[in-house]
């Protein structure tokens, strides 16, 4: 699995390569990976303040599709830091190991970004509280989710 992240990592460099790195302390879009568990992640700024957060999750029990919408506020002690909040949801789909089936819940974030100055990289911290409202497993279950994650910006 964690090959898979990578290959797939690295493909997303490859493809947005030719676009040219934003620099300074601010940036429009980012794709990178995420750890706890594994994931793709892309990033997409609305405007300066609000962003797009899409995840896809693989981890042991089966893969899942996470959506953010993300309200950005500046440390203005730190130059390009700045920590965030927002509403999501999700959609997950568990292997056949597991029983298959499917889940469907609300998520929250809240967490800290950091763009690197004159550096094409991203790195954030979050923490991801989900509520599960349709589990083919359990049911109403709170799980939290987040981590690290690291994007290439442009």
């Amino acid at each position: 699995m964690k090959k898979t992240t990578l290959i797939l990592f690295l493909f997303s460099i490859l493809f947005v390569g030719s676009i040219k790195a934003q620099t300074g302390s601010s940036y429009t879009n980012a794709v990178g990976i995420k750890f706890y568990p594994g994931g793709i992640t892309f990033k997409h700024f609305l405007n300066e303040k609000n962003a797009l957060e899409g995840i896809g999750y693989f981890y042991s029990r089966g893969t899942r599709i996470t959506g953010l919408y993300e309200i950005n506020y500046p440390i203005s002690e730190v130059e390009g830091l700045k920590w965030y909040i927002g509403p999501g949801a999700h959609l997950g789909f568990f292997n056949s190991n597991n029983g298959g089936g499917v889940s469907l819940g609300v998520d929250g974030v809240l967490g800290l970004d950091y763009k690197i100055a004159e550096a094409p990289l991203n790195i954030s911290l979050d923490i991801q509280p989900a509520l599960e409202l349709a589990n083919s497993k359990t049911d109403n279950r709170l799980n939290v989710w987040g981590g690290i994650g690291i994007r290439y910006t442009f």
